[in-house]
């Protein structure tokens, strides 16, 4: 499994993302569809997205009964996405009914990965708003594991902790991880972040990036330039 840059296409529209994607003319960069786009264009951004070339991470983060999860990613096997996600909180239940409805039925599915901990999130807020006792890499560690026995193809986890999951799960297990800011970049609202150069080091598969790219004055270069520091 080669490593490679995931660029957030956090846009209000898909005209903007289009436009955004148009500037990419040598290599289509595998590319996350989240919430807001999703919601705002709905399945037919992710046809457009796909017909152009790109690989799809679909980043909608399911957390619901294990029934409604599994009926949720039936429809979303239909689309041509390479991952998608949802959240370990879950549990095991949930993890295992969504593996069953994103699975076709000639066996093939998108890579299905489980959110441990948002990389907004810290130990404190854990303890004193999601009143969770154990530590912030005990927690990650335990709900990797569940979704490893699910049968899940990984996590989302911060790069400060892949190289654990890693240990723990496996080095097939994937990490995908969010969080990544070049040095010279600004944290925003993310907690447990690192740049792409470390994240490498640290045992990190595809890295996250949006606001550092997306919003750059040269987008492309800006996407060279985590490449080389990621991929190499």
């Amino acid at each position: 499994m080669g490593k490679d840059v995931i660029i957030a296409c956090d846009f209000a529209s898909g005209e903007e993302t289009l436009a955004f994607l148009d500037r990419f003319t040598d290599r289509k960069p595998f590319v996350k569809i989240g919430m807001e786009l999703f919601y705002a264009e709905g399945p037919e951004i992710v046809r457009k997205i796909k017909s152009r070339g790109h690989r799809i991470f679909l980043d909608l983060k399911l957390h619901d009964i294990p029934n409604t999860v599994k009926k949720a990613m039936t429809v979303l096997s239909r689309l041509d996405v390479d991952m998608c996600n949802l959240h370990a909180a879950g549990t095991k239940a949930m993890m295992e009914a969504a593996l069953e409805g994103l699975t076709r039925l000639d066996g093939t599915r998108p890579m299905l990965i489980a959110v441990t901990q948002l990389t907004s999130t810290d130990e404190q807020r854990m303890r004193d708003e999601l009143l969770i006792g154990a530590g912030l890499e005990e927690t990650v560690m335990h709900y990797a594991m569940n979704a490893k026995e699910a049968g899940l193809d990984g996590v989302v986890c911060s790069p400060l902790e892949a190289g654990s999951v890693k240990s723990r799960c496996g080095g097939g297990f994937v990490t995908v991880t969010p969080g990544v800011r070049f040095a010279d970049s600004t944290a925003d609202d993310q907690r447990r972040i690192t740049t792409p150069e470390k994240a490498k080091e640290l045992g990190s598969d595809y890295i996250v990036v949006g606001r550092p790219i997306t919003q750059a004055e040269d987008p492309v270069e800006a996407y060279t330039r985590c490449l080389k520091g990621f991929v190499g």
